[in-house]
């Protein structure tokens, strides 16, 4: 099925890029957005600092998306005083008060991650709806998981939960995809825009740059 002229061209964000030669492989390859974590728990993070040396490669027609995880104004200054970010992703149990406010103190748009289970997760994303600038949606790890992280665990939801929904905001779709199945995946849920973290990885953390070149012509071939 050719979604492009069903839904218009897919973009795609390549997130937890840690070094030249993911960066590279993800420009090159046309993404639209590239992700920098910054939640120290995770195999993808790296320090403002790094990030700073990271983006002097990025040009300004691919957008600079910044993860954190329930961050204080703290760590989001020193950040943006390393790197002029495009997006700020909130992904962990931010509420819309807390998301309106970063917006406010940071001057950034945020993206707000969206942990999705079941029907009723995106039922409660509505609160969200207006309030951040972009959704994404990502499968919600079940609790008996071991060492699960906020995000980027490989894990895949149900696509149709979000088929035939509507939102004021554009979203993005995240949770397990790779380059087998994104195509499926724009399919049933009619995503615009698609993000991938461990699907494009040789390890946790550690980016293959074929992966990237190939998951970024999966999405240029929808």
């Amino acid at each position: 099925m050719n979604t492009t002229s069903r839904f218009g061209p897919v973009a795609a964000k390549i997130c937890g890029l840690k070094d030249a030669a993911g960066i590279e492989a993800a420009i090159s390859g046309g993404a639209r957005y590239v992700g920098l974590n910054f939640f120290p728990p995770s195999p993808r993070a790296v320090t403002p600092a790094r990030a700073a040396e990271l983006a002097i490669s990025i040009p300004g027609t691919v957008k600079k998306v910044g993860l954190f995880v329930d961050p204080d104004y703290g760590l989001l200054r020193e950040v943006l005083d390393h790197v002029a970010l495009d997006l700020i992703q909130l992904h962990g149990g931010e509420d819309p008060e807390r998301v309106e406010a970063i917006r406010a103190l940071t001057g950034v748009p945020v993206l707000k991650a969206i942990k999705v289970a079941g029907a009723a997760d995106l039922d409660a994303a509505g609160k969200f709806d207006g309030v951040a600038d972009m959704l994404l949606f990502d499968a919600k790890a079940p609790k008996d998981l071991a060492n699960a992280l906020p995000g980027g665990n490989g894990l895949v939801f149900d696509w149709n939960l979000l088929a035939g929904r509507h939102w004021h905001r554009p979203w993005m779709l995240s949770g397990g995809l790779d380059t087998g199945n994104v195509a499926q995946a724009v399919t049933i849920a009619g995503a615009r825009v698609v993000d991938v973290s461990s699907g494009v990885e040789r390890a946790p953390g550690e980016k293959d740059p074929a992966a990237i070149k190939a998951f970024l012509d999966a999405v240029k071939a929808l």
